[in-house]
Protein backbone atom coordinates (compact mmCIF):
# COMPACT_ATOMS: atom_id res chain seq x y z
CA UNK A 1 0.00 0.00 0.00
CA UNK A 2 2.80 2.29 0.81
CA UNK A 3 4.36 1.53 -2.44
CA UNK A 4 1.45 2.26 -4.25
CA UNK A 5 1.11 5.32 -2.67
CA UNK A 6 4.28 6.57 -3.26
CA UNK A 7 4.20 5.62 -6.88
CA UNK A 8 1.06 8.08 -7.14
CA UNK A 9 2.48 11.05 -5.48
CA UNK A 10 5.82 10.89 -7.88
CA UNK A 11 3.60 9.49 -11.44
CA UNK A 12 0.64 11.35 -11.02
CA UNK A 13 0.96 14.16 -8.76
CA UNK A 14 4.28 15.02 -9.77
CA UNK A 15 5.73 15.81 -6.56
CA UNK A 16 9.89 15.87 -6.48
CA UNK A 17 12.18 12.61 -5.07
CA UNK A 18 13.19 14.55 -2.22
CA UNK A 19 9.17 14.79 -0.90
CA UNK A 20 8.29 11.70 -1.58
CA UNK A 21 10.61 10.62 0.35
CA UNK A 22 9.35 12.59 3.33
CA UNK A 23 6.31 11.24 3.12
CA UNK A 24 7.71 7.46 2.67
CA UNK A 25 10.00 8.31 6.18
CA UNK A 26 6.18 9.64 7.94
CA UNK A 27 4.24 7.15 6.90
CA UNK A 28 6.99 4.14 7.84
CA UNK A 29 6.95 5.90 11.56
CA UNK A 30 3.09 5.82 11.57
CA UNK A 31 3.09 2.13 10.52
CA UNK A 32 5.62 0.82 13.04
CA UNK A 33 2.99 2.50 15.28
CA UNK A 34 -0.04 0.40 14.19
CA UNK A 35 2.24 -2.34 13.78
CA UNK A 36 3.35 -2.15 17.83
CA UNK A 37 -0.43 -1.81 18.44
CA UNK A 38 -1.41 -4.65 15.87
CA UNK A 39 -3.80 -2.53 13.86
CA UNK A 40 -3.68 -3.38 10.12
CA UNK A 41 -2.27 -0.64 8.18
CA UNK A 42 -5.61 -0.54 5.50
CA UNK A 43 -7.96 -0.40 8.60
CA UNK A 44 -7.10 2.51 11.35
CA UNK A 45 -9.26 4.51 12.56
CA UNK A 46 -9.58 7.99 14.06
CA UNK A 47 -8.83 7.20 17.57
CA UNK A 48 -5.36 5.43 15.77
CA UNK A 49 -4.72 8.42 14.63
CA UNK A 50 -4.82 10.35 17.95
CA UNK A 51 -3.09 8.01 19.66
CA UNK A 52 -0.45 8.50 17.13
CA UNK A 53 -0.05 12.12 17.79
CA UNK A 54 -0.13 11.68 21.74
CA UNK A 55 2.69 9.06 20.99
CA UNK A 56 4.80 12.02 19.31
CA UNK A 57 3.71 14.48 21.99
CA UNK A 58 5.24 12.17 24.59
CA UNK A 59 8.35 11.65 22.71
CA UNK A 60 8.78 15.17 22.86
CA UNK A 61 8.28 16.01 18.18
CA UNK A 62 8.65 19.49 17.53
CA UNK A 63 5.07 21.13 16.63
CA UNK A 64 6.22 21.55 13.29
CA UNK A 65 7.28 17.68 13.16
CA UNK A 66 3.75 16.66 14.26
CA UNK A 67 2.15 19.07 12.06
CA UNK A 68 3.68 17.32 9.12
CA UNK A 69 3.10 13.83 10.16
CA UNK A 70 -0.52 14.80 10.76
CA UNK A 71 -0.68 16.48 6.78
CA UNK A 72 1.07 12.73 5.47
CA UNK A 73 -1.49 11.09 7.23
CA UNK A 74 -3.90 12.56 5.93
CA UNK A 75 -2.79 12.71 2.52
CA UNK A 76 -2.83 8.85 2.71
CA UNK A 77 -6.34 8.68 3.84
CA UNK A 78 -7.30 11.14 0.82
CA UNK A 79 -5.60 8.27 -1.52
CA UNK A 80 -7.07 5.62 0.18
CA UNK A 81 -10.73 7.53 -0.26
CA UNK A 82 -9.90 8.26 -4.02
CA UNK A 83 -8.99 4.74 -5.21
CA UNK A 84 -11.80 3.07 -3.29
CA UNK A 85 -9.71 1.34 -0.60
CA UNK A 86 -11.83 2.70 1.72
CA UNK A 87 -15.48 3.92 2.51
CA UNK A 88 -14.31 6.41 5.26
CA UNK A 89 -11.63 9.14 5.65
CA UNK A 90 -10.56 8.96 9.25
CA UNK A 91 -8.69 11.76 8.92
CA UNK A 92 -11.75 14.02 8.12
CA UNK A 93 -11.67 16.96 10.30
CA UNK A 94 -8.56 15.99 12.15
CA UNK A 95 -7.17 19.44 13.22
CA UNK A 96 -3.07 19.96 13.34
CA UNK A 97 -2.01 21.20 16.50
CA UNK A 98 -1.31 25.18 16.41
CA UNK A 99 1.90 26.49 15.03
CA UNK A 100 3.98 28.94 16.87
CA UNK A 101 4.71 30.97 14.00
CA UNK A 102 8.41 31.30 13.87
CA UNK A 103 9.90 33.90 11.54
CA UNK A 104 12.84 33.01 9.48
CA UNK A 105 16.20 34.28 9.86
CA UNK A 106 17.93 36.61 7.61
CA UNK A 107 21.52 38.22 6.90
CA UNK A 108 21.95 41.74 7.55
CA UNK A 109 23.25 43.23 4.83
CA UNK A 110 26.78 43.65 5.93
CA UNK A 111 26.80 40.58 6.96
CA UNK A 112 25.78 39.10 3.59
CA UNK A 113 29.21 41.48 2.04
CA UNK A 114 31.57 39.93 4.43
CA UNK A 115 30.18 36.48 3.60
CA UNK A 116 31.19 36.57 -0.35
CA UNK A 117 33.91 38.78 0.60
CA UNK A 118 35.38 35.68 2.78
CA UNK A 119 34.42 33.18 0.09
CA UNK A 120 36.09 35.03 -2.65
CA UNK A 121 39.16 35.42 -0.70
CA UNK A 122 39.38 31.73 -0.33
CA UNK A 123 39.04 30.49 -3.64
CA UNK A 124 41.58 31.96 -5.74
CA UNK A 125 44.06 29.19 -7.74
CA UNK A 126 41.33 26.41 -6.19
CA UNK A 127 38.74 25.48 -8.21
CA UNK A 128 36.58 23.83 -5.81
CA UNK A 129 36.70 26.54 -3.85
CA UNK A 130 36.06 28.96 -6.49
CA UNK A 131 33.02 26.61 -7.43
CA UNK A 132 31.78 27.15 -4.07
CA UNK A 133 31.66 30.73 -3.46
CA UNK A 134 29.93 31.01 -6.91
CA UNK A 135 27.42 28.45 -5.34
CA UNK A 136 26.79 31.30 -2.50
CA UNK A 137 27.01 34.29 -4.39
CA UNK A 138 24.11 32.62 -7.33
CA UNK A 139 21.89 31.31 -4.19
CA UNK A 140 21.87 35.09 -2.79
CA UNK A 141 21.32 36.65 -5.99
CA UNK A 142 18.52 34.49 -7.01
CA UNK A 143 16.70 32.87 -3.62
CA UNK A 144 17.29 29.24 -5.24
CA UNK A 145 16.21 26.31 -2.93
CA UNK A 146 19.22 24.00 -2.43
CA UNK A 147 18.06 21.34 -4.52
CA UNK A 148 17.19 23.36 -7.02
CA UNK A 149 21.18 25.12 -6.89
CA UNK A 150 22.77 21.76 -6.97
CA UNK A 151 21.04 20.34 -10.21
CA UNK A 152 21.19 23.33 -12.15
CA UNK A 153 22.18 22.51 -15.85
CA UNK A 154 24.45 24.94 -18.20
CA UNK A 155 21.38 24.65 -20.99
CA UNK A 156 19.23 26.26 -17.97
CA UNK A 157 20.88 29.82 -18.12
CA UNK A 158 20.44 32.60 -20.72
CA UNK A 159 22.99 34.62 -19.78
CA UNK A 160 22.19 37.18 -22.46
CA UNK A 161 18.97 37.89 -20.88
CA UNK A 162 20.15 37.31 -17.53
CA UNK A 163 17.96 34.71 -16.09
CA UNK A 164 17.47 30.70 -15.25
CA UNK A 165 15.02 27.87 -15.87
CA UNK A 166 14.68 26.57 -12.29
CA UNK A 167 12.51 22.90 -11.84
CA UNK A 168 11.31 23.67 -8.40
CA UNK A 169 8.50 21.36 -6.20
CA UNK A 170 6.44 19.45 -7.78
CA UNK A 171 8.52 20.09 -11.18
CA UNK A 172 6.85 23.22 -11.32
CA UNK A 173 8.91 25.59 -14.30
CA UNK A 174 9.87 29.31 -13.01
CA UNK A 175 12.09 31.96 -14.25
CA UNK A 176 14.48 33.70 -11.59
CA UNK A 177 16.81 36.94 -12.77
CA UNK A 178 20.27 36.53 -12.03
CA UNK A 179 22.26 39.71 -11.01
CA UNK A 180 24.79 40.75 -13.36
CA UNK A 181 27.74 40.50 -10.91
CA UNK A 182 26.64 36.71 -10.30
CA UNK A 183 26.10 36.22 -14.56
CA UNK A 184 29.97 37.51 -14.61
CA UNK A 185 31.35 34.87 -12.14
CA UNK A 186 29.68 31.86 -13.27
CA UNK A 187 30.84 32.42 -16.75
CA UNK A 188 34.35 33.02 -15.38
CA UNK A 189 33.69 29.97 -13.58
CA UNK A 190 32.13 27.85 -16.62
CA UNK A 191 35.35 28.76 -18.73
CA UNK A 192 38.14 28.37 -15.83
CA UNK A 193 37.34 26.03 -12.60
CA UNK A 194 34.65 23.91 -14.10
CA UNK A 195 36.90 22.58 -16.42
CA UNK A 196 39.57 21.78 -13.99
CA UNK A 197 37.19 20.05 -11.95
CA UNK A 198 36.03 17.74 -14.35
CA UNK A 199 39.51 17.21 -16.29
CA UNK A 200 38.34 16.03 -19.77
CA UNK A 201 35.36 14.47 -17.89
CA UNK A 202 31.53 15.59 -19.62
CA UNK A 203 28.91 16.57 -17.54
CA UNK A 204 25.51 18.51 -18.13
CA UNK A 205 25.50 19.74 -14.96
CA UNK A 206 26.80 23.45 -14.05
CA UNK A 207 28.07 22.93 -10.85
CA UNK A 208 29.98 19.80 -10.75
CA UNK A 209 32.07 17.10 -8.90
CA UNK A 210 35.25 15.51 -9.80
CA UNK A 211 33.08 12.82 -10.48
CA UNK A 212 30.90 14.72 -12.77
CA UNK A 213 28.34 14.40 -10.82
CA UNK A 214 26.39 17.16 -8.95
CA UNK A 215 27.25 18.27 -5.58
CA UNK A 216 24.76 16.78 -2.87
CA UNK A 217 22.59 18.51 -0.68
CA UNK A 218 24.26 17.66 2.49
CA UNK A 219 27.44 18.33 1.27
CA UNK A 220 26.62 22.06 0.05
CA UNK A 221 24.88 22.54 3.59
CA UNK A 222 28.37 21.83 5.15
CA UNK A 223 30.43 23.84 2.66
CA UNK A 224 27.82 26.39 3.83
CA UNK A 225 28.40 26.15 7.87
CA UNK A 226 31.90 26.38 7.09
CA UNK A 227 32.16 29.71 5.43
CA UNK A 228 29.49 31.09 7.84
CA UNK A 229 31.40 29.94 10.95
CA UNK A 230 34.89 31.82 9.42
CA UNK A 231 32.85 34.76 9.96
CA UNK A 232 30.74 34.57 13.27
CA UNK A 233 27.58 33.42 11.93
CA UNK A 234 25.41 30.14 11.50
CA UNK A 235 24.45 29.85 7.98
CA UNK A 236 22.49 27.51 5.63
CA UNK A 237 21.04 27.16 2.36
CA UNK A 238 17.66 28.66 4.79
CA UNK A 239 19.41 31.37 5.50
CA UNK A 240 20.28 32.70 2.31
CA UNK A 241 16.81 32.14 0.46
CA UNK A 242 15.53 33.76 3.90
CA UNK A 243 17.79 36.85 3.28
CA UNK A 244 17.25 37.13 -0.34
CA UNK A 245 13.52 37.66 0.15
CA UNK A 246 13.81 39.75 3.29
CA UNK A 247 16.31 42.41 1.38
CA UNK A 248 14.20 42.08 -2.12
CA UNK A 249 11.24 43.18 0.70
CA UNK A 250 12.74 45.92 2.55
CA UNK A 251 14.18 47.38 -1.24
CA UNK A 252 10.65 47.75 -2.09
CA UNK A 253 10.09 44.81 -4.07
CA UNK A 254 5.95 43.84 -4.45
CA UNK A 255 5.05 40.60 -2.92
CA UNK A 256 3.82 38.57 -5.60
CA UNK A 257 6.84 39.30 -7.47
CA UNK A 258 9.00 37.75 -4.65
CA UNK A 259 6.40 35.43 -4.34
CA UNK A 260 6.95 34.08 -8.34
CA UNK A 261 10.91 34.22 -7.73
CA UNK A 262 10.53 31.50 -4.73
CA UNK A 263 8.37 28.91 -6.34
CA UNK A 264 5.64 29.66 -3.43
CA UNK A 265 2.48 28.26 -4.80
CA UNK A 266 0.19 30.27 -1.98
CA UNK A 267 1.19 33.65 -1.61
CA UNK A 268 0.85 33.32 2.17
CA UNK A 269 3.93 30.73 2.35
CA UNK A 270 5.50 34.55 1.04
CA UNK A 271 3.77 36.69 3.78
CA UNK A 272 5.68 35.41 6.29
CA UNK A 273 8.74 37.46 5.32
CA UNK A 274 6.39 40.89 5.19
CA UNK A 275 6.20 39.82 9.53
CA UNK A 276 10.42 39.73 8.98
CA UNK A 277 10.60 43.21 7.34
CA UNK A 278 8.28 45.27 10.06
CA UNK A 279 10.14 43.41 13.23
CA UNK A 280 13.39 44.92 11.62
CA UNK A 281 11.26 48.29 11.41
CA UNK A 282 10.73 48.28 15.06
CA UNK A 283 13.77 47.03 15.92
CA UNK A 284 15.62 50.03 14.66
CA UNK A 285 12.75 52.19 15.90
CA UNK A 286 13.50 50.92 19.26
CA UNK A 287 17.21 51.61 18.56
CA UNK A 288 16.90 55.15 17.34
CA UNK A 289 13.89 56.79 18.56
CA UNK A 290 14.26 59.25 21.25
CA UNK A 291 10.99 58.91 22.49
CA UNK A 292 11.22 55.01 21.86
Amino acid sequence: MLNNFLTYLSAEKGLSRNTVESYRLDLRKFFEFLSAEEKEPGSFSRSDIVDFIEKLRTERYATSSICRLISSVKSLCRYLLTEHLREDDPSENLQSPKKWERLPKALSFSEVKALLEESASSSPGKPILMRDAVMIELMYSSGLRVSELVLLKLEDFNFEAGFLRVIGKGSKERIVPVNIQAVEKIKQYIANQRAAILKKKRSPYLFVTARGKPMTRQRFWQTMRKFGRRIGIELSPHVMRHSFATHLLEGGADLRSVQKMLGHSDISTTQVYTKVTTDRLKQVFSKYHPRA
